[in-house]
C-alpha cells in the first residue's frame, strides 16, 4: 500500500486529541454541581470516551482516514455539542462553552481538513463553531471577546493547508525520482549502446573500406546505422532531462563521440534548456552525418564545446576531403543545400548563427553559436 504523506499529521493529531479528552474529562468533574442532569451527562461522556479511543486507533492506524469516519465524527461532535440545551440551563449555556469542551470539538475539523484540505477545513470549522454559537442563542459579532468560530475555522484552514503540502512534496518528490531512475537507465542502455553495438558497426566500416570492393558497401551501411544510433542515443539523453526542463549539452555531444568521432568539452555539465540542448545536438549530428557521407573515408570528426555564458558554441571539424571553392554557392542556387541548410536554421531559429568554412584538400568546419539564459541561482 502506498504510503500516506500525511499519516506523521494524522498521528500527531491523535495526540491532540488525547489531551483534549483529558480536558473534557477535567472539565465534566468541574461543573458535575452546574448540571441539570449530571446523570445524562455522564452516560453520554461515556459514549464519548469510546468514541475518541475508537476515533485515536483508526487515524493512527489508517483505516479511518475516510468520509465514513470524519463524517461521523462531525455529526457525533455537533450531537453531544447540541446536548448541552437538555444537560444544562440557558444561562449556564449562555456564559459557558458547550460540553464536551471546544477543544474536544476541535478535533473533527481537524480530521476533515487533514483528509480534504483548508477548504473542507474551514466547512468544518464553520459548522463546529456554528453549532457553538446555536447552542448559546445567538451569535456575537465582536469576535474580539468571542473568537471560537474564527479559532476553529483558522485551525481548518492551516491544519489542512499542512495536508495539501504534505501531499504535492511527495508528489514532486515521486515525479523526480520516477525522472532520475528513467535518466540513469537511459544512461546505462546508452552505455551499453555505445561500448558494444556502436563500436562494432565502427569497425564493420573501418574494414570495409580498408577491404574495399564489394565489401564497401558495408562501410556505407555501417555508417548510416551508426549515425542513426547515434541520433537515437542523443535524443534519448534529451528526452530523459526534458522533464527537468534543463539538459546536459555536454553528455548530448559525448553520446555522438566514437571512434571516428572525438569529442571535447568542458568537465562540468552544461546545463541549457532542454528545448535548446535537443536542437544543438541534433545539428552536431547533422553535421556528423555529412562527415560520414561526404567528407571521404578514413575521415575524422572533431567536436569542441565551448561555455561562454551567455552563449555556447560547438565547432564540428572534419578532416576530409572538404568542398571545392564555388562549390557550395553551386549548390545554393541548385536548391540542394540539404542538410547544411538543416542545420543553419535549427541554429538559427534558437537565435543564434551557423557558419561554415570549407576548402578542398582541407576539410570542413561548422562553428555553431547559440545563446543561452540560465536561472540565477
Amino acid at each position: 500500500m502506498r504510503s500516506d504523506p500525511v499519516t506523521p499529521l494524522w498521528r500527531g493529531a491523535q495526540v491532540l486529541r488525547l489531551l483534549s479528552y483529558l480536558y473534557a474529562l477535567g472539565f465534566r468533574i468541574a461543573i458535575d454541581g452546574d448540571l441539570l442532569h449530571p446523570g445524562v451527562t455522564w452516560v453520554l461522556f461515556g459514549f464519548l470516551t469510546v468514541w475518541t479511543v475508537a476515533c485515536g486507533i483508526a487515524y493512527y492506524v489508517g483505516f479511518g482516514r475516510n468520509w465514513y469516519w470524519v463524517g461521523t465524527e462531525l455529526v457525533i461532535a455537533c450531537a453531544l455539542m447540541l446536548s448541552t440545551s437538555y444537560v444544562a440551563s440557558e444561562s449556564w449555556a449562555l456564559n459557558n462553552q458547550t460540553w464536551p469542551t471546544t477543544l474536544w470539538a476541535t478535533n473533527s475539523v481537524i480530521s476533515a481538513a487533514l483528509l480534504a484540505g483548508p477548504i473542507v477545513g474551514l466547512i468544518a470549522g464553520l459548522v463546529v463553531g456554528g453549532t457553538s454559537a446555536f447552542v448559546k442563542g445567538w451569535l456575537d459579532l465582536n469576535f474580539g471577546r468571542n473568537a471560537t468560530i474564527i479559532v476553529m475555522m483558522a485551525a481548518g484552514v492551516a491544519v489542512g493547508l499542512a495536508a495539501v503540502n504534505a501531499r504535492r512534496a511527495q508528489a514532486e518528490l515521486a515525479a523526480a525520482a520516477r525522472v532520475a531512475a528513467a535518466a540513469s537507465e537511459r544512461e546505462r542502455l546508452s552505455r551499453e549502446v555505445h561500448d558494444g553495438v556502436l563500436q562494432v558497426l565502427s569497425f564493420i566500416s573501418k574494414r570495409g573500406r580498408e577491404i574495399g570492393g564489394a565489401t564497401a558497401q558495408l562501410d556505407d551501411l555501417a555508417a548510416t546505422q551508426e549515425v542513426a544510433l547515434r541520433r537515437l542515443i542523443a535524443d534519448v539523453d534529451v528526452g530523459a532531462e526534458s522533464d527537468c526542463g534543463t539538459a546536459d549539452l555536454t553528455a548530448l555531444l559525448r553520446a555522438a563521440g566514437g571512434e571516428a568521432v572525438a569529442v571535447s568539452a568542458p568537465a562540468d555539465p552544461v546545463e541549457i534548456d532542454a528545448t535548446t540542448a535537443r536542437e544543438i545536438s541534433a545539428a552536431v549530428i547533422n553535421a556528423l552525418d555529412n562527415v560520414a557521407h561526404h567528407a571521404g573515408p578514413g575521415a575524422r570528426a572533431y567536436v569542441l564545446l565551448e561555455d561562454l555564458g551567455d552563449a555556447v558554441v560547438v565547432s564540428v571539424r572534419d578532416d576530409g576531403v572538404g568542398i571545392a571553392a564555388g562549390r557550395l554557392d553551386e549548390a545554393r542556387r541548385q536548391g540542394r543545400l540539404g542538410v547544411a541548410q538543416s542545420i543553419v536554421g535549427r541554429i538559427e531559429s534558437l537565435g543564434g548563427r551557423a557558419l561554415l568554412d570549407s576548402d578542398e584538400g582541407i576539410g570542413t568546419e561548422w562553428e555553431l553559436t547559440v545563446p543561452v539564459t540560465r536561472e540565477k541561482r
